[in-house]
C-alpha cells in the first residue's frame, strides 16, 4: 500500500483533520493512479478525498485502545532511527559556518 500513509490511531495528540485529508489524498492518488486528476475526473476525485476523510475520522473516534497513546515524537524518532539503520538515510549532521 501506501509508504506515506502513517497510523493515525492512538496518538496524542489525537490525528488533526489535516492528517486526515492527507492520508485520503494519498489513498484516492493510489486508488485513481495519479496524483493530478484531469479536469474531467477532479471533481469525483476530490469528491473521493473527502468521503474517505470523513470516514476516517468517524474510524478514529470510534476505535479503542487497550494500550496509552503513543508519543508522536518518541515515534517519530524511532521511525529515524530505523531508517538510518537501515541504510536509507544518512544522519543528518549540522554544517560549521
Amino acid at each position: 500500500m501506501c509508504r506515506n500513509i502513517h497510523t493515525l490511531h492512538n496518538f496524542e495528540p489525537a490525528a488533526s483533520n489535516d492528517e486526515i485529508h492527507a492520508a485520503a489524498l494519498q489513498y484516492v492518488r493510489k486508488i485513481a493512479g495519479t496524483t493530478k486528476p484531469s479536469k474531467a475526473n477532479q471533481a469525483a476525485f476530490d469528491h473521493a478525498v473527502a468521503e474517505i476523510a470523513h470516514i476516517t475520522g468517524h474510524l478514529l473516534e470510534d476505535l479503542v485502545a487497550t494500550v496509552p497513546p503513543k508519543n508522536r515524537e518518541v515515534e517519530a524518532e524511532k521511525a529515524r532511527a530505523r531508517a538510518v539503520a537501515s541504510g536509507r538515510y544518512a544522519p543528518r549532521v549540522a554544517q560549521a559556518s
